[in-house]
């Protein structure tokens, strides 16, 4: 029997996926050390309260509420509390000592990311982070590894389950947002008490900050992510973006691109956005995830999986954990992140995009005319447009609707489009304005 270096690891938090590591680390030990060449042993859980339910069993004299002495003597730390403290003060705690440290705290690493990472490189300890992004799905050390040597020029993610989850109950089975929202919290998918760190995109918003950082080489504060949530969705566009080719997706953009006056930079954002049913994409349904890269040389590649769920994230935790073994086991420093990049972080206006935008107008002469007009004025060309007219019980005069798509323009010409024809006086409202993406 060979016998292996032991390594001591710590869990902070055993919550729905610390449960299920530690139960996955606890009955596959003898397997994992062989993969890792070092055997992996579990001293101790940290948790708030030693009685609480749990989603997996956890012998009871291996929890402890005291975390900071737990760290103290691990070599390995995983961190998977969730929250910005005490995780942060508990992360800088053990890299600090010299342990490397594990975590899918994907608001943490997206508010003080930089920090965490200074400090590990400091003591030459390793910050791993694939549970942080699409759960079970390996995306982190592609774009840090495989890809470097490459030019990512766009990501397109579906990063949030729960969105995901409401979008496609929308498309597919015809439900109001609310209604499908009620489905999704009565799965589990969102919190009944507050879901607005998924409808409102704030959960995207994280992942899109350290996609684009991992990308593009630049450290991307959350700050200048551009966020939207899915709030505004109704099922009137969802049913007219489904007769147009289209479906609703929320959609995580990270893009390098030369805006009109030639700068080279970086966009982060995050909104729902019409995508071609033929597109991968579009066949990401119910709360799975997807991340699209398309890269200079090698094209275009498509990760798809679990987004969420314990033991689905457990994975990719438990993955970290033997690449952090076998760092131990070879010796040397951890490897600092690459941000050197340095590129600037543009703003939403000098985004290159298309619109879709359904307008309600009165149904006369030289409506068409003075639209058009109108996208000549702020130079947004029209692709595409489509006339319906209806007549509304009570009006004098009937009304058309017209679904207009534009070619590609800057988000600001586009933007003040749009604010041009709420003023018009042959325009009755702007009743959907979405963005087209991956065509």
């Amino acid at each position: 029997m060979i016998e292996y270096r032991n390594l001591r690891v710590a869990l902070l938090g055993a919550g729905s996926v610390g449960a299920q590591v530690a139960s996955l680390l606890l009955a596959h030990r003898d397997e994992l050390a062989n993969r890792a060449g070092a055997g992996l042993e579990l001293v101790g859980v940290a948790v708030r309260d030693l009685d609480a339910p749990r989603t997996a069993d956890i012998p009871r004299e291996l929890l402890t509420t005291d975390a900071e002495t737990l760290i103290l003597g691990a070599d390995i730390v995983i961190e998977l509390m969730g929250g910005l403290e005490p995780a942060r003060t508990l992360i800088l705690q053990a890299l600090n000592s010299g342990a490397d440290v594990i975590t899918g705290n994907k608001a943490l690493l997206a508010t003080h990311g930089p920090e965490l990472f200074e400090a590990a490189e400091q003591v030459g300890a390793q910050l791993y982070y694939e549970a942080a992004v699409a759960g079970a799905i390996p995306i982190i050390r592609p774009l840090r590894d495989s890809l470097a040597g490459d030019r990512i020029k766009r990501i397109l993610g579906i990063v949030n389950g729960t969105t995901n989850f409401i979008l496609d109950r929308m498309d597919t089975a015809g439900e109001s947002l609310e209604a499908a929202l009620a489905t999704a919290t009565d799965l589990g998918y969102a919190e009944k008490s507050d879901p607005s760190a998924d409808i409102e995109g704030y959960d995207a918003a994280q992942k899109t900050a350290i996609l684009a950082s991992l990308a593009f080489h630049t450290t991307v504060p959350l700050d200048a992510v551009h966020r939207e949530g899915i709030t505004g969705v109704t099922i009137e566009q969802v049913d007219a973006a489904r007769k147009a080719g289209y479906v609703v997706k929320l959609l995580a953009i990270c893009e390098r691109l030369t805006d009109a006056e030639g700068v080279e930079g970086v966009s982060a954002r995050v909104y729902p956005a019409l995508v071609p049913r033929s597109h991968p994409l579009a066949a990401v349904h119910g709360a799975k995830n997807a991340v699209f890269i398309e890269a200079e040389a090698a094209g275009d590649l498509m990760f798809y999986g679990a987004g969420a769920g314990g033991i689905e994230t457990a994975s990719a935790v438990l993955g970290d954990l033997v690449s952090a073994a076998r760092r131990h086991v070879i010796g040397g420093p951890g490897v600092a992140e690459s941000t050197h990049a340095n590129l600037p972080i543009l703003p939403m206006s000098r985004v290159i995009t298309r619109y879709q935008i359904t307008l309600s107008v009165v149904d006369q002469p030289g409506v068409l005319a003075a639209i058009a007009t109108l996208f000549s004025e702020h130079d947004v060309s029209v692709e595409t447009v489509t006339q319906s007219v209806q007549v509304r019980p009570g009006d004098t005069a009937s009304s058309a609707t017209l679904v207009i798509g534009t070619h590609e323009a800057s988000e600001a010409d586009l933007a003040a489009t749009v604010t041009a024809l709420g003023t018009s006086d042959v325009v009755r409202s702007v009743t959907s304005v979405l963005r087209v993406e991956g065509s």
